[in-house]
């Protein structure tokens, strides 16, 4: 969902000895969590490193142990956020109970009540750094865009599934209407934390399944 999770799994329990201490592999949780927080309510270049130390509980030391500057941690806080949607997505767009299209609706039905169960304060973090980009590292821009790219290939998919079950007609091209899809959403959920309610983020969705039913 176009949201800062609840809780995010950032480091996969693996087999065998861990490759760091389990303190520092909970001081770059902490870390993260605090930083999806902050950069999907404020921004890159609103939030500070102070702001994360103070509110995850973590010394300084500990964040330039995990990460070279706030530059990295920006890069982590993207990698992080587009694992955690990934399962999002794929909860969604692959629940095989639910046809194609009704999959698309249930996503945005489930993004609209994680704005709202956060008072429509957190955004996209990939949105809201892309509306940064002037202002961030270079290096971002590749990643954001590959990040986008992957969200829209999956909604693709989804489409595709549709045609061949007959419910969207084979005129409409899925790749179109997918990155077409993620860009008036993510206009959504910037218009959503801007008035504070979910009408921008209704009133897109139901615009966009019903075109594709017309």
């Amino acid at each position: 969902m176009t949201r800062a999770p609840d809780r995010i799994d950032v480091e996969p329990t693996r087999r065998g000895r861990p490759r760091t201490a389990p303190d520092r592999s909970q001081a770059r949780a902490k870390l993260i969590a605090a930083g999806l927080i902050h950069l999907t309510e404020k921004g890159y270049t609103a939030a500070g490193v102070d702001d994360v130390l103070a509110s995850s509980g973590v010394p300084k030391g500990s964040f330039y142990y995990h990460f070279q500057n706030k530059a990295d941690f920006g890069l982590a806080l993207i990698e992080a956020y587009h694992n955690y949607f990934q399962r999002k997505l794929d909860a969604a767009l692959l629940t095989p109970d639910l046809p194609p299209l009704q999959r698309i609706k249930a996503f945005t039905d489930d993004a609209t009540a994680g704005m709202r169960r956060h008072g429509f304060t957190r955004g996209c973090l990939v949105g809201n750094l892309g509306q940064e980009m002037g202002a961030l590292p270079e290096e971002f821009r590749d990643r954001l865009i590959a990040v986008l790219q992957d969200w829209q290939n999956r909604v693709a998919t989804c489409l595709e599934l549709a045609q061949a079950e007959g419910t969207l007609a084979v005129r409409h091209d899925p790749h179109a209407l997918a990155a077409n899809f993620w860009i008036g959403w993510e206009g959504a959920v910037l218009r959503a934390k801007l008035e504070r309610r979910a009408d921008p983020l209704t009133g897109f969705a139901d615009f966009f399944l019903e075109h594709l039913t017309s």
